[in-house]
């Protein structure tokens, strides 16, 4: 299950050069590439000739050009040359989608073009924010795109998936956890307070006491997540918004449905504490990045569970309350645009 009228971040903005770059989106095929201006251009990846990847062409001045038999398409996807004739068929197009350069990813609209308003972007302003470091990656994930978001509202694994790293036995047993369903977005919201710090808590921000300790997760529909995370010692008024001698984070994820199986995970980590510092920021971004690999490991082997036993039974518990409200809202999205298209299909 897919929403299709979305902005989808597609790739990175280092990922999409002059030459041709494939990847499936949503079960579509699709190549990326840059004119010679730097504009980005998003078509399907098939040559409707005889459906060669046109990811396995190159660029020809501002076409592109098919690797098997040299037909080019414009930007618009469609043919502008056939090698050996003059006439170029009507059906010789490729099917163009729009596409946008922000927060250093390349932003994709699967569904009705005219309905593709950039200023419906969610906002990662953070990567751009002078007054934060941030760092961002790519991971590939055999598993279904709704697991990672799963994982990403219930924080309450981090005491037993990353016990090492950003998790601990308190955010279980002290936290106190509010969950708030608006419209389009859940907000989650876990307060641990008086508690030992975590250990990548005490290497990047020095913690030598207790602390209080917040992880605000704020989900956007599709599969959009920005957790507001940090620490204060205790007692010194964090709760009462006051952030002063601790550590403030965001971990920022964009997750992008490759089928109904793998999903491509964009993701990053930005600090407000020492932001010019390049060294912090890898510092805190190594951390991060080695609890992202336990994850993925996690999302697969349910992947494999599930499709071994598509309708094996699950029990849920507190915890998965914000996961819940999130399935909620893509499955309301979901039948309404279905109930549109068929309204469209009806009038034509």
């Amino acid at each position: 299950m897919f929403l299709r009228n979305f902005w989808y971040v597609a790739a990175t903005d280092q990922e999409v050069q002059a030459k041709p770059f494939g990847r499936t989106i949503m079960n579509e095929p699709i190549v990326f590439f840059r004119m010679p201006d730097g504009t980005p251009v998003a078509l399907e990846d098939r040559c409707p000739h005889r459906r060669l990847p046109l990811s396995m062409g190159k660029l020809v001045g501002d076409a592109l050009q098919c690797g098997y038999h040299g037909l080019r398409f414009d930007k618009t996807g469609q043919c502008v040359r056939v090698p050996g004739q003059d006439l170029i068929p009507p059906s010789a197009r490729v099917k163009s989608y729009p596409v946008v350069e922000r927060y250093k990813w390349l932003w994709i609209w699967m569904g009705d073009p005219a309905l593709a308003d950039p200023d419906k972007i969610t906002d990662f302003h953070w990567f751009d924010d002078p007054n934060w470091g941030a760092k961002s990656a790519y991971l590939h994930v055999e598993a279904n795109w709704q697991l990672v978001v799963d994982n990403l509202l219930d924080l309450t694994h981090l005491a037993f998936v990353h016990e090492t790293t950003i998790g601990n036995m308190a955010l279980v047993e002290h936290a106190a956890v509010k969950v708030q369903r608006g419209p389009n977005n859940v907000l989650v919201t876990r307060w641990t307070i008086d508690q030992p710090a975590p250990p990548t808590f005490v290497k990047v921000g020095g913690f030598t006491t207790n602390v209080d300790r917040w992880q605000i997760i704020d989900y956007a529909p599709p599969a959009f997540l920005r957790l507001d995370v940090g620490a204060t010692p205790t007692g010194t008024g964090a709760p009462e918004g006051k952030r002063v001698g601790g550590i403030s984070m965001r971990n920022l994820n964009a997750i992008t449905p490759e089928t109904e199986t793998t999903t491509h995970y964009f993701w990053g980590q930005a600090h407000d504490f020492e932001p010019g510092n390049r060294q912090m920021t890898e510092r805190v971004f190594e951390q991060i990045q080695a609890a992202f690999y336990e994850d993925v490991a996690i999302f697969q082997a349910q992947q494999r569970m599930i499709s071994l036993d598509p309708d094996s039974p699950t029990v849920d518990i507190n915890a998965d309350s914000g996961g819940i409200q999130a399935r909620r809202i893509v499955d309301r999205l979901y039948a309404e645009e279905q109930a549109a298209l068929a309204q469209r299909a009806a009038a034509e």
